[in-house]
């Protein structure tokens, strides 16, 4: 996988994502809390479920070329690895030879289309939302609580600086918090399986098979990179979205 390609996937399909998410959570608290400025948890947590539902829509289509970019190559010094696999899970394959093609982006998303549809690209559907909706059921209550200990009578809003800080702890809780959710839905999205490797026919199959022969310890695989990576995302995010972008945005559905 190229810089260059996984770059134009950040920045066709990351900030449309972010966009609705948290424009969808500011639409659900609006309409949830009147004005959206109470303190009431549970229509926060509902609003966050709301957002994260809607947020998916974008979201998995992005996962499933991201996982499939980042693997390529993986059995590419072992093709017999893939000898059992059907050629629709073996189009990407990357080697040495001239025989094989070079993955990108693009031509993940047309085999997937060619060779299974739209279903294709929102594989693990499931999964993505068991881990998204937790993520933003304790993102986004916990952002506004943080964030509005930095409420300024003044000018009405949190500093930029307390809107980043805010955004960065909220985010690295929450991706800890729900990293088992992440290990499962990766596993179920990777769609090239080695000799020996385990394919699993859903998530309650794909925890019972990753506890038995991997450990309790294999759920919390890259628990800090996802911290590290959501922290600063979520920070520049919400920095910038209450600087006022949000209120711009939602004028327009009023």
């Amino acid at each position: 996988m190229s810089t260059k390609e996984w770059a134009a996937v950040n920045l066709t399909l990351v900030t449309p994502e972010k966009a609705i998410k948290l424009a969808a959570n500011d639409f659900f608290r609006q309409f949830l809390m009147e004005d959206g400025m109470q303190r009431n948890l549970k229509m926060e947590m509902l609003a966050g479920c709301g957002a994260g539902v809607c947020q998916v829509v974008v979201t998995c289509p992005m996962e499933m070329l991201k996982i499939q970019l980042q693997d390529a190559g993986r059995l590419a010094s072992h093709p017999q690895g893939s000898a059992s696999m059907p050629s629709s899970s073996r189009f990407y394959t990357t080697g040495s030879t001239s025989s094989h093609k070079r993955p990108s982006a693009t031509l993940i998303a047309w085999e997937l289309l060619r060779t299974q549809g739209l279903a294709g690209l929102y594989k693990g559907l499931g999964a993505t939302l068991l881990r998204d909706i937790p993520f933003s059921i304790i993102y986004f209550p916990l952002f506004a609580n943080l964030n509005n200990l930095g409420y300024n009578e003044l000018t009405g809003k949190a500093s930029f600086v307390h809107s980043f800080a805010s955004g960065c702890a909220a985010g690295s809780l929450a991706a800890v918090i729900v990293t088992p959710l992440d290990v499962l839905k990766t596993r179920i999205q990777t769609l090239k399986k080695g000799l020996g490797e385990d394919s699993y026919s859903g998530i309650t199959d794909c925890a019972r098979k990753v506890w038995i022969q991997e450990g309790p310890s294999a759920f919390m695989k890259g628990a800090g990179c996802r911290a590290l990576v959501i922290a600063p995302l979520f920070g520049i995010a919400q920095g910038v979205y209450f600087i006022g972008i949000g209120e711009r945005i939602l004028k327009f559905f009023e």
